[in-house]
């Protein structure tokens, strides 16, 4: 990768929807030769996916918390990483280092809704140890 494929990147990254025409304009190259750049970006996996990126706000979903999860024992481990992935709440899932399992990054509309998935979604279902929520005040950056 050069210069002219991060900036690339970083245009398509702004707005994915950018035809490689406009993008050509803005690195001085031709059509074709941005067209074969964008290509080899995601042939490598460098680009994984072009997306949509929701304001969450005009989604009802007014409330973002990032929830820190500690599950016992390794048992629990497949069921707990199924019932997150098929919940519609959790927008993200990592599986991270530290006195935790896993932090969760969830959207819902009010605080009821918070607390039906902590209770009947999280911890019903799995042997939850215990768990740590944050809330969202203000994003100042997210990508």
């Amino acid at each position: 990768m050069d210069d002219i494929d991060f900036n690339i990147l970083d245009i398509l990254k702004n707005n994915s929807r950018m035809t490689s025409s406009e993008i050509s304009k803005m690195v001085h190259l031709s059509v074709p030769s941005v067209s074969d750049r964008i290509r080899k970006l995601e042939r490598n996996g460098v680009i994984s996916s072009f997306t949509v990126k929701l304001g969450r706000e005009h989604m009802g979903q007014n409330c973002i918390v990032f929830i820190f999860v500690q599950i016992q024992g390794s048992s629990e481990t497949s069921h707990f990483r199924n019932t997150i992935i098929q919940s519609p709440q959790v927008l993200e899932c990592h599986h991270i280092s530290g006195e935790y399992d896993y932090l969760l990054k969830v959207a819902v509309d009010q605080l009821s809704q918070l607390e039906d998935f902590i209770t009947n979604t999280l911890k019903a279902n799995h042997n939850v140890v215990r768990s740590n929520t944050i809330f969202i005040l203000s994003t100042l950056k997210e990508e």
